[in-house]
């Protein structure tokens, strides 16, 4: 008879030892204290030598799992911590790519006035040369290296300069700029 309620005292403690409540770890060392008295009460009240294990065994169970519980809140603060951090650097992220688009922005900006002012250099360049006689004009743009400079000079040009020039500039720098005007992109 001491046999079976053996067994069934068993599944009975170990379902109390599951779920034993493990809320705070300060109240497990309030409970820690007055459960060691308890125990000793409870050792003198054991009616065999195997439900005195079988206790043993149980509050073994329950320090383990009471340090488990005490390394997942460890682990809880730890990975708090790591959030925490990784918030910040996307912040600083953020923050910085913020400052980048202000930067990419202003280059932009820069950039424009740069190309107008040019654009404004070749225009008062092509009145000059306009104004020029096309024999010198022509002579002139004959000795430019830069082809491009040399068509668009010629592209803001009215037709009738732009003509005169053209006649006199040699063939193959002629062909070369007239082609060049054929491909240009308006701005």
């Amino acid at each position: 008879m001491k046999r079976i309620s053996f067994f069934l005292l068993l599944p009975c403690l170990s379902l109390a030892a599951l779920l034993y409540p493990a809320t705070s770890i300060a109240a497990e060392g309030q409970k820690e204290t007055s459960s060691a008295a308890a125990e000793t009460d409870q050792k003198k009240s054991y009616s065999s030598v195997d439900e005195r294990r079988l206790f043993n065994t149980l509050e073994k169970e329950r320090a383990g799992l009471q340090e488990k519980i005490k390394v997942l809140a460890d682990k809880e603060k730890e990975l708090k911590t790591l959030r925490q951090e990784v918030d910040k650097k996307f912040e600083q992220m953020d923050n910085k790519i913020k400052e980048l688009k202000k930067v990419q922005q202003k280059t932009e900006e820069l950039l424009a006035l740069k190309d107008q002012a040019e654009l404004n250099k070749i225009k008062e360049l092509s009145k000059i040369y306009a104004k020029m006689s096309p024999e010198k004009a022509a002579l002139a743009l004959n000795s430019l290296d830069d082809q491009q400079l040399a068509a668009d000079l010629i592209a803001n040009m009215k037709t009738k300069s732009a003509a005169k020039i053209l006649e006199q500039l040699d063939k193959l720098k002629a062909a070369a700029l007239t082609t060049r005007l054929s491909t240009l992109a308006p701005e």
